[in-house]
């Protein structure tokens, strides 16, 4: 949807491929990325890391009462829309792939999702998080919309996959340019495999 990501490409590699300043001096290759922890994010032409989560502290919904729940996702059809994003920004997080699961709580069956070829880049929003102490922090929550046919029968929710070309349109487009880009990834395009070969216990 995306629950779990992995990038195993060097950072470096993915700033040098887009033309972009790497601020990410840590980044060894992770087959096991979890929500709340640092994920690499592109946004402001830099790579650099943000906490996986928006903490949504003082948004509130249409309703005017409070979020509370962490937002890893953010869904398509309301993210322009709902006063819980107002002012956040634009991101794209660069990935090798993600993983779903599908069957019963005790039986789940992970399965990989990846490219054909090349990396993934997932459209994406970010917003910064005061932290008891004063601790700027910044976050960020992948953007979602109905999945292709070939996702469909492992969730009913996929990443909005961007097209390396279409990333400064995310990026820096108008609100409508923006919301073009917001549509399933073509179908054919990803390789969907068993992932029964990860350790979950590692990062």
């Amino acid at each position: 949807m995306p629950g779990r990501l992995f990038l195993t490409t060097p950072v470096a590699d993915i700033a040098a491929r887009l033309g972009v300043e790497n601020r990410v001096t840590d980044a060894p290759p992770r087959r096991n990325i979890s929500p709340g922890q640092e994920i690499v994010v592109l946004q402001d032409g830099a790579m650099s890391l943000m906490r996986w989560g928006l903490i949504p502290v003082g948004r509130v919904n249409a309703r005017g009462r409070p979020v509370m729940e962490t937002i890893i996702n953010a869904r398509s059809e309301t993210v322009f829309d709902k006063s819980a994003f107002d002012g956040v920004g634009r991101a794209v997080v660069p990935a090798d792939g993600w993983y779903e699961w599908t069957g019963e709580k005790r039986r789940k069956q992970p399965w990989r999702l990846r490219p054909e070829a090349g990396l993934l880049w997932f459209a994406a929003i970010t917003d910064r998080w005061t932290a008891p102490g004063g601790k700027i922090v910044p976050q960020v929550a992948t953007v979602t919309c109905e999945p292709n046919e070939d996702v469909r029968p492992i969730h009913h929710r996929m990443g909005i996959l961007l097209k390396q070309e279409d990333i400064p349109i995310w990026l820096e487009g108008s609100e409508d340019a923006a919301k073009a880009l917001m549509v399933p990834f073509p179908e054919g395009a990803l390789t969907i495999e068993k992932a029964d070969d990860v350790d979950w216990d590692a990062a």
